[in-house]
């Protein structure tokens, strides 16, 4: 055995860009830990690593808060958040539209926000994201379409600059993480979801939140057991807890990233010891690695998740409130508080619903052709005859799409193969954490396709399409001592993919943001996602 000295450190690999150089070490290190130990960029170059995925925040940014306002009328699902958003400001809970009340929603674009009843309201996901859609609201007021979408403008805009940095440290390089935020940045779906008062985004959002964190845990992680150090508390992991339980906390399909992130977790775990040399590897990573992962993970989504629902515990009227009350309860059952089994008995309704939910839908979409745009959704389409809200065309349309950037997802659908043959042949677990955050935003979807879905759903894995499509680039470029033409070659190849995704998404730019075009130049820009 012998010693690791820093200067070797540096060129050893293991933990990804930012995190902590593993500390000097003054004793004789165990096969296999100098595998573990870490090397950072340089301050050069960690400064570019703010600055670049930043700036393409500030211009997706700009594009997401340009003319946030518009449409100024509720379009899609809006019509159920944002009013439960700001009854949960004003209530603590979601208080029913008053029953009779002819057209609420054209009061409320009207400017007539008092439309509430005396009664609760039955809803079907959780308050985490109406909090927010509401606080949105508390800031702008109800009667400005701003304040409906300010808050999923915000996640949108530093979920740009998140997965920069995310990419960045998964992937080491710089430029492919400000790859990672451009293409994220010019993507449709995320764009239209960053300017649309929905819950979809925020699930992106906080799922995104929880991978990043889980990521700086596994390096820190490693780094720690490099160093002999014990990896019981693990503040990562619980930030990463806190951010899933968020997500869960918005709908229930986070649950799926929970259960997706936690296992590649681990197994991050059992890799860093196996690659340690230590005995008995196995049995250690998946008892004392595993549990610390439970009591780090399962617990802190539970609180979180709990927590988002304190209003509807504070209230007396909240849905379901009472309903302990009107049932008591025998045996063990009656020994749990009263607010905890209506709680309960709320959720298996909830359960029922959004299990059984197979009212036919002309957008619904099964979840194999989300991947290639198959039906995208229309938040919002309205048509005009010449001289009507300034048309000058014979006919004029103006629409709002959920259809995401061609280049990107098509592209990823190549790229998704080629990770799992990566993954599968390489043990590349880069892509293995790629392929995590698709499975726990993809895949269950495959086992509810028979219920009523939607393709607008897909936004809560498309930072994981994004990071696909950009480790393949990574591969065609190279790493950084390929040869000067094949780094000119990939780099000729990615600047092309990239170059092509910012024209698609200039091209489709009119049926995304609610522009007044003519008819003709709305048929030609839909062509491709009614032929899909």
């Amino acid at each position: 055995m012998r010693r690791v000295t820093p200067a070797a450190r540096a060129t050893l690999p293991g933990t990804q860009v930012d995190a902590a150089p593993a500390p000097s070490l003054g004793r004789r290190l165990p096969p296999g830990v100098q595998r573990l130990l870490t090397a950072a960029l340089h301050d050069r170059d960690r400064l570019w690593g703010w600055l670049a995925p930043l700036t393409v925040a500030i211009i997706g940014g700009v594009l997401r808060f340009w003319h946030l306002g518009r449409p100024p009328w509720l379009v899609f699902d809006e019509t159920y958040y944002v009013k439960q958003g700001a009854s949960m400001i004003t209530f603590g809970y979601e208080r029913a539209v008053r029953q009779g009340l002819d057209k609420p929603d054209v009061l409320w674009n009207a400017g007539t926000t008092d439309v509430w009843g005396e009664r609760a309201d039955f809803v079907v996901h959780p308050p985490a994201g109406k909090w927010l859609i509401g606080l949105g609201q508390l800031l702008f007021g109800s009667t400005e379409p701003v304040g409906w979408r300010f808050a999923s403008a915000v996640v949108g805009t530093a979920s740009i600059l998140m997965l920069g940095r995310i990419a960045r440290r998964l992937l080491g390089s710089t430029l492919l993480g400000t790859t990672a935020a451009l293409l994220l940045a010019v993507d449709g779906q995320h764009f239209v979801h960053s300017r649309t008062g929905l819950l979809d985004v925020f699930v992106m959002f906080w799922a995104l939140a929880g991978f990043g964190c889980l990521l700086v845990d596994r390096d820190q992680a490693r780094a720690r057991l490099a160093a002999g150090e014990g990896t019981w508390i693990r503040p990562w992991r619980l930030a990463a807890g806190a951010c899933l339980g968020m997500c869960t906390a918005t709908k229930w399909s986070g649950l799926f990233f929970v259960a997706a992130f936690s296992i590649a977790s681990l197994a991050w775990d059992v890799a860093a010891r196996r690659a340690s040399g230590r005995r008995h590897w196995v049995v250690t990573a998946l008892f004392r690695d595993g549990v610390g992962a439970f009591v780090h993970l399962v617990p802190t989504v539970a609180v979180v998740y709990l927590l988002s629902w304190a209003g509807w515990f504070r209230s007396a009227d909240g849905y379901n409130r009472q309903w302990a009350a009107e049932h008591p309860a025998e045996g063990a059952a009656g020994l749990l508080p009263g607010a905890v089994r209506s709680l309960w008995d709320y959720h298996q309704q909830m359960w029922r619903f959004n299990t059984t939910l197979h009212t036919p839908h002309a957008y619904q979409s099964h979840p194999w052709s989300w991947i290639v745009l198959g039906r995208p959704t229309a938040f919002d389409y309205r048509s005009y005859r010449i001289g009507e809200r300034g048309c000058r065309y014979s006919e004029c349309s103006r629409a709002v799409t959920d259809l995401g950037n061609p280049v990107i997802w098509w592209g990823a659908a190549i790229a998704i193969a080629v990770l799992l043959v990566v993954w599968a042949l390489g043990r590349d677990w880069r892509a293995g954490a790629i392929l995590a955050g698709l499975a726990g935003g993809w895949l269950p979807w495959f086992l509810w396709d028979e219920r009523t879905i939607y393709t607008f759903y897909a936004v809560a894995f498309v930072p994981y399409v994004v990071l696909a499509l950009t480790f393949c680039l990574g591969l065609v470029l190279g790493p950084r001592d390929a040869s000067p033409d094949r780094r000119l070659v990939g780099a000729g190849t990615a600047g092309g993919v990239v170059l092509l995704a910012v024209l698609a998404f200039a091209f489709f730019y009119p049926v995304l943001s609610d522009q007044l075009i003519s008819h003709q130049a709305w048929v030609a820009r839909m062509w491709l996602p009614s032929w899909i």
